[in-house]
């Protein structure tokens, strides 16, 4: 039961903030987890298609085809698109049959096997590749047409001409601008199951862990092992902070992708922010390591997203705790002045490289010699989006194999 309310809410809150079709089937091709937009692409309520064998969804003629590709995809377990050069379509509930693009994923979770599918419903572009088909041949008679009546004088030749060019150029035009259209949508489908990767991936371990010592605590049943009891109790807060912040990522990604992101701005203390901070990353910490910071501080009312500041401090010190050493300190300093808050977070670990420097912000860029530790290398980015949509500002020096230090600065109050 634990295990697979743990990997259903996982699947859920990770699917429902993507926009195209995605779907999970077990080994045995039934299907055990969907999306929204799936249920609403085949035309099925939002759990009806689960328990449902994967064949509901395509048609009869390649059933048997589809089983054996199936097993040699679960035997190899690469990712890869689906049906390269071929044309592929889905079944809706009605029996309507309609053009789909598909994206293979195999993971495993908890020892048994899974394929995560992302569908893409493309009539539309099928649609706008006929019409561009019938505009190219449109466009050719008319050349061929015009050839001919170009023939017979030079006047004519003179006038049609300059019609002929103008129509080829908005033909190259409109050619260049699907072309472009399209490879962006290739771009971003390769992105996004990139990404769907990265984050099923980034959850293997965690969830292992999780499991390994809520197993183990079980074990412990003496008073005087109490201190094995809170090792394993501690492992398990870390890896559950750890899954909380890969999601709220993903949600703010989704979000400022979307233009859906609305900010809630309230009225509270600096002291309350900067205690919750400091105790969420408290739970965090390595062996040894400590964060210095002033207690009490000048205390100031903000008016801002409380949420937003707590999510972008609270990165900065996890990053500042995953990329030290174990027996270091982290100062976390605090000022202000009339109009701003300054943040400074210092810490004494691997730095960042001066060749990734300039990339740091960029979503999904991991410096390199953090690939080894865990991350999505989204958190940086989402903090300054997120900083400068609220008028603030966010940079850094930094030195490899001594350390780095983030600065931030923020209005006291927005507007």
């Amino acid at each position: 039961m634990f295990q697979t309310t743990q990997n259903n809410n996982i699947f859920r809150l990770l699917f429902q903030g993507i926009s195209e079709g995605v779907l999970v089937v077990n080994e045995n091709q039934i299907i055990v987890e969907v999306n929204d937009a799936l249920t609403d692409m085949f035309g099925y309520s939002t759990n009806e298609l689960k328990g449902m064998h994967l064949n509901t969804l395509i048609p009869t003629h390649v059933h048997a085809k589809h089983d054996t590709y199936f097993k040699k995809f679960i035997a190899m377990g690469k990712s890869r698109k689906m049906g390269i050069g071929m044309d592929l379509f889905g079944i809706k509930k009605d029996g309507n049959k309609f053009p789909v693009e598909a994206g293979l994923n195999p993971f495993s979770v908890s020892g048994k096997n899974y394929v995560m599918t992302i569908l893409t419903d493309i009539t539309l572009r099928k649609k706008s590749e006929q019409e561009i088909k019938e505009l190219n041949n449109e466009l050719e008679t008319k050349i061929e047409i015009r050839t001919e009546e170009l023939k017979n004088t030079v006047q004519k030749l003179q006038s049609n001409n300059q019609v002929l060019e103008d129509e080829i150029a908005k033909r190259k035009k409109a050619e260049a601008k699907i072309k472009t259209a399209l490879n962006k949508e290739r771009e971003l489908g390769d992105l996004k199951t990139k990404f769907l990767s990265l984050v099923s991936h980034e959850f293997k371990t965690p969830l292992s862990g999780i499991l390994t010592s809520a197993t183990l605590i079980g074990k412990y049943e003496l008073t005087e092992q109490q201190d094995k009891r809170n090792k394993h109790i501690k492992t398990i807060k870390n890896k559950v902070h750890y899954l909380t912040n890969i999601l709220n990522d993903f949600l703010s990604i989704e979000r400022l992708e979307s233009g859906k992101v609305t900010y809630k701005f309230e009225e509270f203390s600096l002291q309350t922010l900067i205690n919750e901070v400091i105790y969420n990353a408290n739970v965090t910490l390595k062996s040894g390591q400590k964060i210095n910071y002033p207690n009490p501080i000048e205390d100031c009312l903000l008016h801002q997203d409380k949420n937003v500041m707590e999510l972008v401090l609270s990165n900065l010190l996890s990053n500042a705790i995953k990329y030290s050493p174990e027996d270091t300190s982290i100062d976390f300093r605090i000022s202000q002045d009339e109009q701003k808050i300054h943040f400074e977070v210092e810490d004494q670990g691997m730095g960042i490289p001066k060749k990734d420097q300039k990339h740091i912000f960029e979503r999904y860029f991991r410096a390199e010699n953090a690939i080894n530790n865990q991350g999505t290398g989204i958190g940086l980015n989402i903090a300054k989006v997120h900083l400068e949509n609220l008028g603030g500002k966010i940079y850094y020096i930094s030195e490899e194999n001594k350390g780095t230090t983030f600065y931030v600065e923020i209005p006291k109050k927005h507007g």
